[in-house]
């Protein structure tokens, strides 16, 4: 742990010289912030680990906008920018949005359907066991699902490759690699991936397909993809952040 005074001279430092590495040895250092704020707030509808990035986003340019010659601690400035930017993000993840009439009766017949399930099994349903009930894919039972609320990223789901969460089949858009704002860096690290793995990134975030078309091409699942996209991606940011 960096002392006040010690933290003072890097902030200078990083000031003058704008070094990665001393903006990473300082939100390491404060990195605590973004931890205890996020587990202030988690609990109400969104995961830990989704407010534990959105506090640590906010921490490293927190970081790089801080002017020590303002008279203030660090930790007196940086809390309440986390504070306000994990609040901005409820905001936007609560706003409704109005799902297409398809799917808001898709969902409506999932409701129904899991109840009965639920009283004749005493489970709940799977992805799977839904959409043969229903007669529909899994990916649109899986989009009815995404405008339901609260839903629980650990519920239990069905694959090709055996048991997995939900988490695990629920595609993410955003881009995964705008963090990574070194090119060269990030081109070496990804040739020190495995031959699938580099697939996976050639085919996602070069080519731009979806979880499934990648899955298609590879022979593999949807969950298959999601896992490998989401173990590539933490790969690179403890290589590179």
């Amino acid at each position: 742990m960096i002392d006040a005074q010690e933290a003072d001279k890097l902030f200078r430092e990083y000031r003058k010289t704008g070094s990665k590495e001393i903006r990473n040895k300082l939100v390491e250092n404060y990195i605590y912030v973004a931890e205890i704020l996020a587990k202030k707030f988690s609990g109400r509808g969104v995961e830990y680990d989704d407010l534990l990035q959105v506090a640590s986003e906010a921490l490293i340019m927190g970081v790089e906008k801080f002017d020590p010659d303002v008279g203030v601690q660090f930790t007196t400035y940086i809390t309440p920018t986390v504070t306000g930017v994990i609040k901005n993000y409820f905001r936007d993840f609560s706003r409704a949005v109005r799902p297409p009439r398809r799917v808001y009766t898709l969902s409506s017949k999932i409701k129904n359907e899991t109840n009965e399930f639920y009283n004749e099994y005493g489970t709940k349903p799977t992805v799977r066991q839904l959409a043969e009930r229903l007669d529909v894919s899994e990916e649109a039972i899986m989009e009815a699902l995404e405008y339901r609320a609260p839903i629980s990223l650990d519920s239990k789901i069905s694959g090709e490759d055996g048991e997995g969460r939900l988490y695990d089949i629920i595609p993410d858009n955003s881009d995964n690699f705008e963090r990574f704002d070194d090119n060269e860096s990030l081109k070496s690290e990804i040739a020190k991936l495995d031959p699938t793995e580099q697939k996976v990134v050639k085919l996602r975030f070069i080519q731009g397909k979806s979880q499934s078309e990648v899955g298609r091409a590879l022979g593999v699942s949807q969950m298959f993809v999601s896992r490998a996209e989401k173990k590539i991606v933490e790969k690179l940011r403890k290589s590179l952040l």
